[in-house]
């Protein structure tokens, strides 16, 4: 009994010393233990640790999924917590250059797409990077996305009218995507801003039918008003300023421009009267 007591923990110690030998052969078993180790200090907080590790990954194991994991985190670490955008960029880059259909090269390619807009800030090669992703169509469902940003950029640029067709198409190419409707209204911004009120109507109206609960009704009237304020229509613009009282997000811009409407229509001669019955309504 002793014996075979003795034959079983003697095989089982052999079985143990055999699977860590196994375990201590593998290639990638240290780099993966690292990877493991580095993401567990990032979570924790300990950026600069991480960095470190994940550097040691990629001396141990310069190529390979292992490797291009690590240069991806090292980019969103130097993204994200160190405010490094160049060197997060570089990382990025490295990853969508050795692996082009990787796990890790899509969106490496959409945080340069994003840093090269917002942090570096050169919007033709931003515009480069959007369009990119979209002719790679490796996620449809965030073309649309891509192509508002596209338009977005042009409306920066002060391209107007290249931001109006951008937005066209992002209308054309996906009409039910949740951007469809970002784009109705930035197309109204954009109309009201080349004073294209008649324009703006008709976009307003095709909205309307398309999005009849919209976040964006408020933001679409408040622009209706201007446009009759700015075509000298004010007591029509007093009116529909007034509809938005206590329904618009910035009450103080709503105050700010009924009073300044009173004040241009008692200098254009018009009644105080009317102006005193329209604020009953309230």
């Amino acid at each position: 009994m002793l014996d075979s007591r003795i034959t079983t923990q003697f095989q089982f110690l052999i079985w143990i010393v055999a699977f860590v030998f196994i375990g201590a052969c593998q290639p990638d078993s240290e780099p993966r233990r690292l990877l493991e180790k580095a993401h567990d200090r990032w979570i924790d907080g300990h950026s600069h640790s991480a960095v470190e590790l994940f550097r040691a990954v990629i001396e141990i194991s310069p190529k390979g999924p292992l490797a291009q994991e690590a240069l991806f985190r090292l980019g969103e670490i130097h993204y994200f917590d160190l405010d490094d955008y160049e060197k997060a960029l570089t990382f990025f880059q490295d990853v969508a250059k050795r692996n082009p259909k990787g796990p890790f090269a899509y969106d490496s390619r959409k945080y340069i797409a994003e840093i090269v807009e917002l942090n570096i800030k050169d919007l033709d090669q931003a515009i480069i990077e959007y369009q990119n992703l979209i002719n790679l169509n490796e996620r449809p469902d965030e073309n649309a996305e891509h192509q508002f940003r596209i338009a977005s950029i042009f409306f920066k640029k002060h391209n107007y009218d290249q931001a109006l067709m951008e937005l066209e198409i992002l209308l054309e190419n996906y009409p039910k995507s949740d951007w469809a409707e970002r784009a109705y209204f930035r197309m109204m911004e954009i109309l009201f801003s080349l004073k294209k009120c008649e324009e703006a109507r008709a976009r307003y109206t095709a909205f309307q039918n398309e999005y009849p609960r919209s976040d964006f009704e408020g933001d679409m009237e408040f622009i209706m008003a201007s446009c009759l304020e700015e075509e000298g229509q004010l007591d029509q613009a007093y009116e529909r300023f007034q509809g938005l009282d206590g329904n618009y997000r910035y009450p103080a811009l709503i105050k700010m421009k009924l009073e300044g409407l009173e004040q241009r229509i008692k200098k254009g001669g018009r009644s105080k009267r009317k102006i005193h019955r329209s604020r009953r309504k309230d």
